[in-house]
């Protein structure tokens, strides 16, 4: 399909436009990051490496956590993806909101680290 857009010169240009049949911006790799997410049990935590690892791009921890920044969608639990040493991470501008949503769940803190994090880290091992 091609539009026209007008250029500095004023004169038309024709530009190609791709329908893909999905949301704009939704990536195959940002569909599995937020699949994986949804998946981690209440309670629990994951860090951004094992979200990587299970969506099939083990060396991609610094995706995830820029999938997980841009991320508004509420059914996304991205506060239950943490720091591979049990720092909690970021959480967009609220890392307070981050604390509270874990707390209430059930995880104790201490300062900004998840305590007994070996009990609470989900691996999507079942």
């Amino acid at each position: 399909m091609a539009d026209a857009k007008p250029m500095a010169n004023g004169k038309p240009r024709k530009t190609s436009k791709k329908k893909t049949g999905r949301a704009a911006g939704v990536t195959s790799f940002r569909r599995r990051v937020f699949s994986i997410v949804r998946a981690i049990p209440v309670g629990r935590v994951a860090t951004y490496g094992d979200v990587a690892r299970l969506a099939g791009a083990p060396r991609a921890a610094r995706a995830v956590g820029n999938v997980m920044r841009t991320c508004d969608d509420p059914s996304v639990p991205c506060h239950r993806v943490t720091g591979a040493n049990g720092a909690l991470g970021g959480f967009g501008s609220s890392p307070l909101l981050k604390r509270q949503l874990l707390i209430a769940e059930g995880i104790t803190l201490r300062g900004g680290r998840l305590r007994e994090f070996g009990k609470v880290r989900w691996t999507g091992r079942r």
